[in-house]
């Protein structure tokens, strides 16, 4: 009984150490994967402070104009692009952006443009209608690559199709922590900002032909720039959110295989203390 019972320990034990190795794999991938993903995040971040920067230097300035992008309507149809990974075993990093995308779409007439294949896999199963698909881009995508999205985007939104347009995604906040976020894209909106050195020099700006021209022309540019840093975001936070949920689990595999190997040993010496008294008892009844 006890020789059965140490076969099947040793082969669960066999079983874990094979989990083991694979997430110990995966885990080590993740954190090369992270560490470059993290580098493109970070160099991304100036290229879109300064966009916001200028976008909002010129919203200021045509605060006054009724241009298309500012322009606020009756909200009758939302559209929602969301950003999840293209592979699973990442903790709760798919599931956190698609609960704050459902809680965002409650009560809306909303549609979704999905980013990932867990976002096309999820959507397809849900009430809300999905207007294009784009799975597995993160890893590889270029800022180019934004142009046919964020195209579809505004011309939902200059033809009425969407009255608001949001962007849910997850933000790299550390390699320990990463944030579910929603913001809106279209109308686009500016908080004000005094000027906080009003003894400095000002520069005045001449846009040519008009403010409300380059305003426009520069909208569509920086919905590429926020779109293709928010795809990098999500796509460090995924890769950061795999290394510590594979971290976790060679953990626990670890602890497994060490209460696995006591129960063996266990019955292991269980086995030889019986095999023991065995002995003794079948010498002593020869002896008699």
């Amino acid at each position: 009984m006890a020789s059965g019972n140490m076969k099947d320990i040793k082969r669960r034990i066999k079983s874990v150490q094979s989990t083991m190795q694979i997430t110990k794999a995966m885990e080590l991938v993740a954190s090369s994967k992270m560490r470059r993903a993290k580098e493109r995040a970070l160099s991304v971040r100036p290229y879109f402070n300064a966009m916001y920067e200028t976008v909002a230097r010129l919203a200021s300035v045509t605060r006054d104009s009724d241009s298309v992008y500012t322009r606020r309507r009756e909200v009758k149809n939302s559209l929602y692009i969301v950003i999840a990974g293209d592979r699973g075993l990442a903790g709760g990093y798919n599931s956190n952006v698609f609960k704050l995308a459902a809680a965002e779409m409650e009560g809306r007439n909303a549609s979704v443009i999905t980013i990932g294949k867990k976002a096309q896999e999820h959507y397809a199963k849900r009430q809300w209608p999905v207007a294009a698909d784009y799975p597995g881009v993160a890893e590889t995508m270029r800022i180019s690559d934004t142009h046919e999205i964020v195209g579809s985007l505004i011309e939902a939104f200059c033809s009425g199709r969407a009255d608001e347009v949001f962007l849910c995604y997850t933000e790299f906040v550390s390699p320990l922590q990463q944030e579910a976020k929603c913001i809106q894209l279209l109308p686009v909106s500016f908080e004000r900002k005094e000027n906080a050195d009003k003894g400095g020099a000002h520069v005045l700006t001449e846009y040519d032909p008009s403010p409300e021209a380059v305003f426009n022309a520069v909208i569509p540019e920086y919905l590429y720039g926020v779109l293709y840093g928010a795809v990098v975001e999500s796509y460090c936070s995924e890769q950061s959110a795999r290394r510590m949920a594979m971290e976790a689990a060679s953990d626990n595999a670890g602890e497994m295989i060490e209460n696995l190997n006591l129960s063996y040993n266990r019955a292991r010496q269980a086995a030889i203390t019986q095999e023991i008294t065995e002995i003794v008892a079948g010498s002593g009844e020869v002896g008699a």
